[in-house]
């Protein structure tokens, strides 16, 4: 398969700031937003009817492969955040995922591009993606 965009769907999860998400200065520590991001994209696939624990058992593993982000602004404890999850492209082995997270106004607080390999569970080698998923994705 060539590598596409796709583009259109947009996963949002809604997150409470809590106590344990942040620093000494109550602000969200900044590798908690990669928390954050790995359940958003988790329950996107949850939503579309895939299971990455199925793939598990049929050697089947995801891995993140690199990613970029950018921090705009900071969320604080006990702020109402969302976080969104959207495909942006397909290769034949990856999926990389545009992700960010807005504050309960929609302001952009941080903003990433996460690239996601598909890789043999037991050898941690690249292999294309099932064809469950990408009916899924169709």
């Amino acid at each position: 398969m060539t590598e596409s965009s796709i583009g259109e769907r947009v996963f949002s999860l809604p997150l409470r700031v809590y106590i344990e998400d942040t620093d000494a200065g109550g602000i969200v520590f900044y590798a908690n937003y990669l928390k954050y991001f790995e359940r958003a994209r988790t329950e996107f696939m949850r939503s579309i009817g895939f299971e990455l624990r199925r793939g598990m058992a049929g050697n089947i593993n995801y891995v993140v492969h690199s990613l970029e982000l950018k921090y705009l602004r900071p969320a604080r404890l006990d702020d109402l955040i969302q976080v969104h999850a959207q495909i942006e492209k397909i290769g034949r082995t990856y999926l990389v995922f545009q992700q960010w997270v807005t504050d309960e106004n929609g302001q952009s607080l941080v903003t990433a591009w996460v690239k996601v390999a598909c890789v043999n569970f037991d050898t941690a080698k690249p292999r294309a993606l099932p064809s469950e998923l990408m009916a899924k994705l169709a």
